[in-house]
C-alpha cells in the first residue's frame, strides 16, 4: 500500500485526516521525521490554529527547511487549511515569515455588516482550474466545509485553483501548481465530496 507522510507539528486534527486518507486507499504515517517524509510516496501538511505557532513548531522540528526541498523534488504534496497559509510569505495574523514557497500574503477577512468571522460552515467552490485532477468527479460548484478567519492572496492569480465567496469577498480557496496542491477547506470534514478529493490526490502517486 502506498504511504503518505502526514506532518505532525502539533497544529492539526491528524486523526480525521488519517481516516480520510485510509478511506482513499493509502497508508498514512504521522511523523515529523525527515526519513519518513523523504521515503513516503506523498506528503500531507494539515493545520489548525495560528500562523506564528505553526511556523515555530515547524522550525523546531527542522521542517521549515525540509518541506520546501520535498516540494522542489516533485513529491505530491497537499496542504490543508493552515497548511495552505504557511506556504506563503507572511500573514496578517502574525509576525513570523512563512515558508515563502509562493509569493503572496495571508489576509484577514474585512469586516462587513452581518458578516460572520470566522467563515465557518459549508460553502461552494468556484473552480478556477476545473480540469485539475483534484476536482475530478465533483459537481461543478461543490460544497466543502470551511473554518477560517484568514485567506491566502497569491501574487500570481494563475496559482488559484478555486475560489469561495463569503459576504462580498471572493477569495482563494485552493491553489495548485505542478506537484503541489493546497486547500483552505477541510476535505476530511466535507463528507463524500471531501473524500473524493482525497481519493483524487491519492491517484496522483
Amino acid at each position: 500500500m502506498k504511504t503518505v507522510a502526514v506532518i505532525d507539528y502539533d497544529m492539526g486534527n491528524l486523526h480525521s485526516v488519517c481516516k480520510g486518507l485510509e478511506f482513499a486507499g493509502v497508508e498514512p504515517i504521522v511523523t515529523d521525521q525527515a526519513k519518513d517524509i523523504l521515503d513516503a510516496a506523498a506528503v500531507v501538511l494539515p493545520g489548525v490554529g495560528a500562523f506564528d505557532p505553526a511556523m515555530a513548531h515547524l522550525h523546531k522540528r527542522n521542517l521549515g527547511e525540509l518541506l520546501p526541498q520535498v516540494i522542489a523534488q516533485g513529491k505530491p504534496f497537499l496542504g490543508i487549511c493552515l497548511g495552505l497559509q504557511i506556504l506563503f510569505e507572511k500573514s496578517e495574523e502574525g509576525q513570523s515569515p512563512g515558508l515563502g514557497i509562493f509569493a503572496g500574503t495571508v489576509n484577514r477577512f474585512q469586516a462587513e455588516p452581518d458578516l460572520t468571522i470566522p467563515h465557518m460552515g459549508w460553502n461552494q467552490l468556484h473552480l478556477s482550474q476545473p480540469q485539475h485532477p483534484l476536482w475530478q468527479g465533483l459537481e461543478p460548484e461543490p460544497w466543502l466545509y470551511f473554518v477560517h478567519s484568514f485567506y491566502v492572496a497569491p501574487t500570481h492569480p494563475d496559482l488559484t485553483a478555486a475560489t469561495v465567496t463569503h459576504g462580498q469577498q471572493t477569495v482563494t480557496a485552493a491553489i495548485a501548481q505542478d506537484n503541489l496542491m493546497a486547500v483552505q477547506f477541510h476535505p476530511e470534514k466535507s463528507a463524500t465530496t471531501g473524500l473524493t478529493i482525497l481519493k483524487n490526490f491519492a491517484s496522483l502517486f
